[in-house]
């Protein structure tokens, strides 16, 4: 990790008599994808169900695919494991596997229904840290169109599941009605494109083809998220302004500027308002007009992000992801933050009718996209915030790769993670893996390749708050090597 403390001795120094060489940045390739974009006329009218069949329909091939090649010819205790093609066919004693979604009733996880039936609408809910508690009090049940199972058995106390993932499971029903689950399979790794699939490399001269297709520009990608721009300077407000500085190469000597020219994009991962500062105004009497108080609302925040944007992006294009602090929709997936919210940024977005994307690009959350030809998928923290609370670890690289392993980017969607009810295709299904897969505002950096059995290797990357961290990851576009600068005011 490089700290800009450790570069302060070069920050004031005397003219040096050499020429000052001016510094470029290598072009970024970019290629976004409408994979989370939703039509402008959408409806919510429409039941939330058919989201879970939807996705059981598309990832229930690739499950049995797996579960056959595993379970095929298995024998246990004199018996050979059978496949039943629903839940509802399961037989008492009779040793078989079967593909369903994971339900997870837990006593803490909020209930729509409970609190209709009750009228809990004095106050807003209290949303607990976790819905895990006591493993004996939590129920895993396996679905689909058929009915419902319960699953018991000393292996679900290994392997983390969460409501809306597709898995196979081996084993008998019990005298209880319980499935008494021996072994579990799990869709794995979605097939995964070459480099430059989408797009081609740049060249390094315009007469010159690139001798090899898997080299680009050897540069770098910057990933930073939870700017959290407030009214106050008093947080994070110098380092925001040190964080500018180094981005433009304006806080740094001559070696210094020359590895920041490398970073051909910076991908902006949410949290970039902070809502609280947000809707803090003094307190003013007066009648509201039409019950709405406009003067509730702080413009400033979003106008300080604007400035920053525009310092910026004369000179490194933006990609920039909404959270769940940003003024964008609150349910998934979150459609890209209005351009109206920039009124200086705006002039170097995507020309209207143009089909290539702008110098500043305002995106969904989950983001899908190839850049520099590595497939690259993003989202702004709240699916994995979300499953955290489901299970007992709290490590979320493994969340992550469970994610990837479960082929769903979303699996809590629509149950507890506020969802688009989909009717006909679900989009949180991965249906193509990655190769670089990034998660903003978690607590701490953190980093992972993982590996699939026809040689997927995706590199995991949880991407600090810097408002907490004061940290940007920095991505290699050759190697997908990572490492992190701390934004330090002394």
């Amino acid at each position: 990790m490089v700290k800009l403390e450790d570069v302060a001795d070069t920050l004031l120094s005397q003219p040096s008599n050499s020429a000052h060489t001016v510094q470029t940045r290598p072009a970024s390739t970019y290629k976004p994808l409408s994979t989370y974009k939703l039509d402008k006329g959408r409806s919510y009218q429409q039941q939330y169900g058919d989201m879970y069949f939807l996705r059981l329909t598309k990832i229930r091939p690739a499950v049995e695919e797996v579960a056959e090649a595993e379970w095929s010819g298995t024998v246990v205790a004199g018996e050979e494991a059978k496949r039943v093609d629903r839940v509802l066919d399961v037989k008492q004693g009779e040793l078989c596997w079967v593909v369903g979604t994971i339900f997870m009733a837990m006593p803490l996880k909020p209930d729509i229904l409970e609190d209709v039936s009750k009228d809990r609408w004095i106050s807003a809910p209290v949303v607990p840290e976790k819905y895990f508690s006591n493993p004996e009090e939590n129920e895993i049940m396996l679905e689909d169109d058929s009915g419902r199972i319960r699953l018991a058995g000393d292996l679900l106390k290994t392997v983390d599941l969460v409501t809306g993932c597709i898995i196979a499971v081996m084993g008998t029903e019990n005298t209880n009605g319980d499935l008494e689950i021996v072994d579990i399979q799990l869709p794995n790794l979605p097939p995964q494109p070459e480099r430059w699939k989408l797009t081609k490399p740049v060249k390094k001269d315009e007469d010159e083809e690139m001798a090899d297709s898997s080299q680009g520009a050897g540069s770098k990608i910057a990933i930073v998220s939870g700017l959290s721009f407030s009214a106050s300077d008093a947080s994070h407000g110098l380092e925001l302004n040190l964080l500018l500085e180094y981005l433009l190469g304006e806080a740094l000597g001559p070696q210094g500027q020359s590895d920041v020219s490398q970073i051909s994009r910076l991908i902006i991962a949410g949290d970039s308002i902070d809502a609280a500062q947000a809707d803090e105004q003094p307190e003013k009497k007066g009648a509201k007009k039409y019950g709405y108080d406009a003067s509730a609302y702080n413009a400033l925040p979003s106008q300080l992000f604007d400035e920053f944007l525009s310092e910026l992006l004369p000179t490194i294009p933006v990609t920039l992801m909404p959270g769940a602090q940003d003024p964008a929709n609150a349910s998934y997936p979150q459609q890209p933050i209005h351009a109206a919210m920039f009124p200086t940024a705006r002039a170097y977005a995507q020309v209207p009718g143009s089909k290539e994307p702008g110098w500043f690009d305002t995106t969904t959350n989950p983001w899908e996209a190839e850049v520099d030809g590595w497939r690259m998928l993003g989202t702004g923290g709240q699916n994995v915030d979300d499953v955290f609370k489901y299970v007992e670890s709290d490590d979320r690289l493994s969340m992550m790769e469970a994610m990837c392993r479960w082929r769903c980017v979303a699996p809590t969607a629509p149950d507890t993670l506020w969802s688009y009810p989909f009717q006909d295709d679900d989009p949180f299904v991965i249906k193509t893996c990655p190769h670089l897969y990034f998660v903003g505002n978690q607590p701490e950096f953190g980093t992972r390749v993982i590996h699939g059995p026809d040689d997927q290797s995706v590199r995991l990357i949880t991407v600090p708050s810097f408002a907490q961290s004061k940290e940007i990851v920095i991505v290699d576009t050759e190697t997908l090597d990572v490492s992190t600068v701390q934004i330090v005011a002394r």
